[in-house]
């Protein structure tokens, strides 16, 4: 009786155990860590690489592009301004030279 007992706990610890992993699975970010199947892993003839199976995290800069090209703007114009101002001095050395 003790032995069915002791049956009937280890089977619903296991049952426990593997709903636990079953919730997990689906909200573990798919950056860090993955379940992968064995036929998957067969599928990429048993290559264990983790990259094989977990995507790397995008770790790239977000850019917002209307201030980017706002910003390439007042760049351009304060350019055209300086050179502007470079022309005249230029100009203004040149008629001193003559």
């Amino acid at each position: 009786m003790a032995d069915n007992k002791k049956e009937q706990e280890r089977a619903e610890l296991h049952r426990t155990i593997w709903s636990i992993a079953n919730d997990l699975r689906g909200s573990v970010d798919g950056y860090m860590a993955r379940l992968v199947p064995g036929g998957e892993i067969a599928a990429q003839d048993f290559n264990l690489s983790i990259s094989s199976y977990v995507a790397r995290e995008d770790t790239r800069e977000i850019v917002n592009i209307a201030e980017l090209n706002a910003e390439i703007e007042r760049i351009v114009a304060r350019t055209n301004e300086l050179r502007k101002g470079i022309g005249e001095i230029v100009a203004e050395i040149e008629g001193d030279a003559k």
